[in-house]
């Protein structure tokens, strides 16, 4: 037997140990790509929302919907590596027809709202920055992303990389505006208590957890890990779904802690009588409190994250209608397919907030169908093998899918009569 080749008791090959090292952190990555869904648009509306009408009340629900995605973005990695199938064509697989025809619809349209929100995202991002009209920016966006998705095409690392990049901008945007805030330490203590300050809270907060729990993400990242671990790595897939929880608690800590300091960011600056809980609204008072330097960065990260989002919200289309129906078209033309819907909204002139919190509601109505049937299959000896799920972690992603959609059914509820 080779010497990179995995033995019959499922032992790793002796190898040196800086050698295995290299590998598993080469196979590190996926995460993050699904990471970017974490930090889009609507998480800046949500985040930016929060924190100028509520302060730190609702820090704690930032913190556990982080969580929570961790939980779950981890099982749907571990079922890629389990399988070799994405989480759509396990259910194409094991779900009668009309059943599955069912979730590619309305997977399909989950796709069509994501875009929607991160194009809008990315628009107001340039209006702030340049003052670009809404249209032309969303036309601008498109092509960038086209270049984006080009590099994926090329190589998969590269894409990889090219999506942290502008998570890492993310990142830096906030670290700098968090460092520059003055914020109260007993407030932030406070925020972590779980409570609510009515219903204008309760639906925030169910914005909130349907703005950070994305189902393109978790169809998506069993499919980054199924086409990363083709071929011969020379690793067994213990080793594998151990590298993939390390990358999991990696980039969604990343994520969560990005979460975090938009909130604070925005309390600790924009509570304060007569600011608009908007995203123009933020990078106004953000230039009084903070400076010139402080909105800009606010304006770069959102642009960076609907540049960002906007290429893997596009990816896990192709996901969804290869994973489901089968059928593959080029990434250019399911570009050009999301762009429609997106470019309509912003040429008949609707207010982006509006649309905004539009998406996160059509949004919310994905999540059960992405959600369940990733537990009932991950619970499965028969699909997972040996990987099969412990009895703890199906009770605990139980748990958080029940609430999770409990929220979800409040933020429709509640929401629909204001759209």
């Amino acid at each position: 037997m080779a010497s990179d080749e995995v033995t019959r008791s499922g032992s790793l090959p002796v190898r040196p140990l800086g050698r295995m090292r290299q590998r598993m952190v080469g196979l590190m990555g996926p995460a993050f790509v699904a990471a970017v869904a974490y930090v889009d648009p609507g998480n800046f509306a949500t985040n930016v929302e929060s924190g100028a009408r509520f302060g730190f009340l609702l820090l704690w629900v930032v913190l556990s919907a982080n969580v929570v995605a961790m939980l779950l973005q981890y099982l749907s990695a571990k079922l890629g590596i389990a399988t070799g199938r994405s989480l759509p064509e396990l259910c194409r697989d094991h779900y009668p027809r009309p059943v599955v025809w069912a979730l590619w619809f309305q997977a399909e349209i989950v796709v069509i709202m994501t875009d929607l929100a991160e194009f809008i995202g990315g628009a107001v991002a340039l209006n702030l920055l340049f003052g670009m009209p809404m249209f032309q920016g969303g036309i601008l966006i498109a092509v960038a992303s086209f270049v984006v998705l080009a590099i994926r095409t090329a190589r998969h690392r590269r894409f990889e990389a090219a999506v942290t990049a502008l998570l890492a901008i993310v990142v830096g945007a906030f670290l700098y505006a968090t460092l520059n805030a003055d914020i109260p330490l007993g407030g932030l203590a406070a925020g972590l208590v779980p409570r609510f300050d009515g219903s204008a809270s309760l639906l925030l907060a169910a914005g909130i957890v349907g703005a950070t729990v994305m189902p393109h993400a978790v169809y998506l990242h069993s499919a980054l890990t199924q086409e990363r671990f083709e071929g011969d790595h020379g690793l067994h897939r213990d080793t594998l779904i151990r590298v993939q929880r390390m990358d999991v608690v990696l980039a969604m800590g990343v994520a969560g802690l990005v979460n975090m300091a938009m909130l604070v960011s925005a309390a600790s600056m924009l509570r304060r009588p007569g600011v608009e809980p908007t995203l123009h609204g933020a990078y106004a008072e953000f230039t009084q409190v903070s400076g010139a330097l402080t909105a800009m960065l606010f304006a770069i990260a959102l642009l960076a994250s609907g540049l960002a989002s906007s290429s893997v919200g596009v990816y896990a289309g192709q996901v969804v209608m290869q994973g489901f129906l089968r059928r593959r078209i080029p990434l250019p033309v399911r570009r050009l397919v999301a762009v429609v819907p997106a470019l309509a909204v912003l040429a008949f002139g609707v207010d982006p907030t509006h649309a905004l919190v539009l998406s996160q509601v059509v949004l919310s109505f994905g999540i059960p169908f992405a959600l369940i049937p990733l537990l009932l299959l991950t619970r499965r000896a028969d699909v997972m093998g040996d990987w099969v799920n412990r009895r703890a972690t199906t009770v605990a992603a139980g748990c958080a899918t029940a609430v999770i959609v409990a929220l979800n059914v409040v933020l429709v509820f509640l929401a629909l009569p204001s759209l």
